[in-house]
Formats: structure tokens, C-alpha cells, sequence
């Protein structure tokens, strides 16, 4: 007997799936065969994409294949274990991958040499690296959204003197594995309204040592959200403006 609650696939909204098409279609995103490892934290985001790449699937005339990896990076403030069940119920492909990584920073770091946020996104991007190479992928989904492009331009900007932004889809440094982001277009307030009105299984991370440091991130959240009262288009003017820094699709 399967003791795995039953759970039904939830169609985004029109809107949010549009984005996402639009930006699949505009940076080739998905092709034919393919077979997609999905980042999924247990996020708004990510859960959002994951409903909303299986909607695509169930569409679109590309056929690909759909499978999703969370990376436990071991915090007392980050607890995954709903998702396993959530996944086997949807009949996605799962796979959790637990490893020290907040203890290996706070044994190894120190404050001139790297930061919390720094390390472990490389180190959970390399574990999503390897994961999808024993799986066979050839394509990792990543779930940020035009506000995190928006938000790294500003950060680029203020704090790194340069103009650089993520890419909605560009091929790793081994030349393996394409990385897509198919939310490129989507707004922040889209995922965070289908959650909430699917009652999608958020798993919220609070990271202590994330909320030790200075949040410039959060900084430039703010600051574009006072800019966008008074400019309802700012982020169609920032997405305009980011197009020349996003890149070609690979080949």
C-alpha cells in the first residue's frame, strides 16, 4: 500500500506562467530531450517553479524530463523533511542532499576572507553540480526572479563598481550543463501570491549567520520597492536596461 499523501498537481497563474514562458522561449531555455534537475530549497520560489515548469511540461512541444534536488545545508533553522513526501506524491524525482555546510564556513571563514552567503552558495551549486551529473541532467532550473536580477545589479553597481546581473541561461564552466532561469521575468509578488493561494508547503530558512551579516540585498529590496511607489514601470525599465548584460543563450 502506498502511505504517501495524495497531492494534485496546482496550474500557476496565467500570469506567472506567462513570464516564465516568455523568458523560456526568449533565451531558448528548454529543448527537446532534455532532462532538467529543478533547485528546490522549499521556497515560495522554487515550489512556485516547480509547479510551474510541470505545467509547461504538460504543454509545451518540447518533451523534457523533470527531477529536483534540495541541498540541506544542515542549520537548526532549516528543517526540508516535508518535501520528500510532497515530491513522492507529485511523482517528481527527489533527491536530499545533507551536508555541514554552516559548520564548515563558521570552522574555516573568517570575516576578511569570504562570506556565509558566499560560501555556501557555491558549495550548494557544486553539490547541485554533481547530483545532476549521477542523474544524467543536463540542465539545472534555479528559481530566481527579475527582482533578484534587479536586486544584484544595484548591489553590482553600488558595492563592485561594475554592471553585472545573473543570466537567465548560460553554460557552466565544464561546458556539461546549461543553467536556466526560467522566473527571469517574473516578479517576486507573482510566486509569493500563487504559494500562499495554492497553500503551497513553504519551508522557510532562517540562517543565523546570514542574518549576522549586513543585508545589502535586503538594502536594495527596500530601496527598489520605495522607487517602484512612485514608478509603477521601474522594473520594466531595469529589466530593459539588464538585456545587454544577460547574454546569448548557449548554442
Amino acid at each position: 500500500m502506498n502511505d504517501a499523501p495524495q497531492t494534485a498537481w496546482i496550474k500557476p497563474s496565467r500570469s506567472l506562467v506567462t513570464a516564465a514562458g516568455r523568458a523560456i522561449g526568449d533565451y531558448r531555455m528548454i529543448r527537446d530531450g532534455d532532462r532538467i534537475l529543478l533547485g528546490l530549497s522549499g521556497g515560495k520560489d522554487s515550489l512556485s517553479l516547480l509547479h510551474a515548469l510541470h505545467h509547461l511540461q504538460q504543454k509545451a512541444p518540447v518533451k523534457f524530463e523533470l527531477l529536483a534536488c534540495t541541498v540541506d545545508p544542515q542549520s537548526d533553522q532549516f528543517d526540508p523533511s516535508p518535501l520528500a513526501p510532497y515530491m513522492a506524491a507529485l511523482g517528481v524525482p527527489y533527491f536530499l542532499e545533507s551536508q555541514p555546510i554552516l559548520e564548515d564556513a563558521q570552522r574555516t571563514l573568517t570575516k576578511d576572507t569570504d562570506s556565509y552567503c558566499a560560501y555556501c552558495s557555491r558549495m550548494r551549486r557544486g553539490i547541485l553540480y554533481r547530483v545532476a551529473r549521477e542523474q544524467r541532467c543536463n540542465v539545472i532550473a534555479l528559481a530566481q526572479h527579475l527582482d533578484d536580477l534587479a536586486e544584484t545589479l544595484m548591489m553590482s553597481m553600488f558595492f563592485g563598481g561594475k554592471l553585472r546581473t545573473m543570466s537567465p541561461h548560460y553554460l557552466n564552466d565544464a561546458g556539461d550543463l546549461r543553467i536556466i532561469r526560467p522566473l527571469a521575468y517574473a516578479r517576486e509578488r507573482q510566486t509569493r501570491a500563487f504559494a500562499a493561494d495554492a497553500g503551497l508547503p513553504v519551508i522557510f530558512e532562517n540562517c543565523p549567520a546570514c542574518f549576522a551579516k549586513p543585508q545589502q540585498r535586503y538594502a536594495m529590496k527596500q530601496m527598489l520597492a520605495e522607487q517602484e511607489k512612485q514608478h509603477p514601470r521601474i522594473f520594466n525599465s531595469l529589466l530593459t536596461a539588464m538585456r545587454p548584460l544577460m547574454g546569448e543563450p548557449p548554442a
